[in-house]
């Protein structure tokens, strides 16, 4: 292995990373990896077969300066321009959060409920499009409409949209529900909204550290924008409409107290990933008024 080749580019970098406070990360090897993949435009078997060549001035220099921002902690995702969410490799942003894998329970309870051959759904706090694109792309007779408060976020997500060909997904700026017809009776809804208490220490953590905090916190111990989609969301749901939300991994006896007391029946709760209660769901058993009482 000579100095100046590639394999040796990635030996470094991945000491680099290995050794970086601010990384906080359990992969160098496979960040540097996916940086110099990046970088170069190949694949990992290529960087495998052709790691003795001499990695040219010009992108040495663009890869090394990937490793720096690596080593401050900023996200993979970001460097990357986009993340895999089920099945799907989307384009991310510093404007969204970075899709992650327990947000993938979400989508799959949603999918459960998506019996029909057709029908609407509603994603508040849409971000990059993650979890409206996922239903879109697997129940292609089914509408879905995103709705986020960024107007950089809807951009990314009508992006992605167009980028996956799912003419099935539309986007719009809103503040949850203000941009929604309250005739709309969908029958379902879904939302990963902010959830985090503002003193929560892993904020200061990983990737939280950089994603936009809009995105991240809400009041009242983080229950706050959760309390405000299931006060409202019945007046946008048919009747047997099903809201789902994701959840902190404290909140779930909280959400399930809140859906009952706002007339949901059939709540349940699914753990994520990890065993946590992460997800949780309720059905509208009666169409609600729209006129404040």
């Amino acid at each position: 292995m000579t100095a100046d080749s590639i394999d040796a580019a990635l030996v470094a970098a991945a000491a680099r990373l290995g050794v970086a406070s601010e990384a906080e990360t359990a992969t160098p090897r496979l960040d540097a990896e996916l940086l110099l993949m990046q970088v170069l435009g190949v694949s990992r078997s290529w960087l495998y077969a052709r790691g003795d060549r001499a990695l040219e001035e010009a992108p040495r220099g663009r890869f090394e300066a990937l490793v720096a921002r690596r080593e401050k902690g900023e996200p993979i995702a970001w460097l990357l321009g986009r993340r895999e969410f089920f099945g799907l490799e989307l384009a991310v942003s510093p404007h969204t959060l970075i899709p992650r894998a327990d947000t993938e329970t979400l989508v799959e309870q949603a999918l459960a409920r998506m019996t029909g051959n057709s029908g609407r759904a509603l994603d508040l706090g849409s971000g990059s499009g993650a979890i409206a694109l996922a239903l879109a792309a697997h129940r292609p007779g089914w509408q879905l409409l995103g709705i986020d408060c960024v107007a950089e976020a809807v951009a990314l997500a009508q992006h992605n949209a167009a980028a996956l060909a799912l003419p099935n997904a539309c986007f719009e700026v809103g503040d949850f529900f203000t941009a929604v017809d309250p005739a709309s009776g969908f029958e379902l809804i879904v939302s990963n909204p902010p959830y985090i208490d503002a003193a929560d220490e892993h904020l200061g953590r990983g990737d939280l550290r950089f994603e936009p905090r809009s995105a991240l916190v809400a009041a009242d111990g983080g229950m706050a924008d959760l309390l405000t989609i299931i006060e409202r969301a019945g007046s946008f749901l048919a009747p047997g409409g099903w809201l789902l939300l994701e959840h902190g991994h404290r909140q779930g006896e909280a959400v399930r107290t809140a859906l009952v007391a706002a007339g949901y029946d059939e709540t349940a709760t699914t753990l994520d990933l990890g065993g946590r209660e992460r997800v949780t769901a309720g059905r509208m058993a009666r169409s609600l008024s729209t006129e404040a009482p």
